[in-house]
């Protein structure tokens, strides 16, 4: 009695993933109710990002209506958009193109 060879009549394939996940923007939009400086602060204490780039977000955010203000995995833009919002600021996720 002779047992089957498996292994000549199978192929295995086998892919790399290419489709990393897209980016996630997280954008704060301008509204009628805070002040610049703190926007300018919470920017800074949510992203450790100094004075100066802080107030450039949030000069953009004054003057254009919105500010894209981190770019990055999904997972940790909801947990940026989340602490914003717990502060008080207006903000969306979008997908990065």
């Amino acid at each position: 009695m002779t047992m089957p060879d498996d292994s000549s009549d199978t192929l295995t394939l086998t892919r790399d993933k290419t489709a990393l996940d897209v980016p996630w923007k997280v954008i704060v939009h301008d509204d009628p109710v805070n002040l610049m400086g703190y926007v300018t602060w919470v920017l800074m204490k949510i992203f450790g990002y100094d004075e100066k780039k802080a107030a450039v977000l949030m000069m953009q955010v004054h003057k254009l209506g919105r500010s894209i203000v981190w770019t990055g995995q999904r997972e940790k833009a909801e947990f940026y958009v989340q602490q914003l919002q717990a502060h008080q600021l207006k903000t969306s996720l979008e997908k990065a193109e």
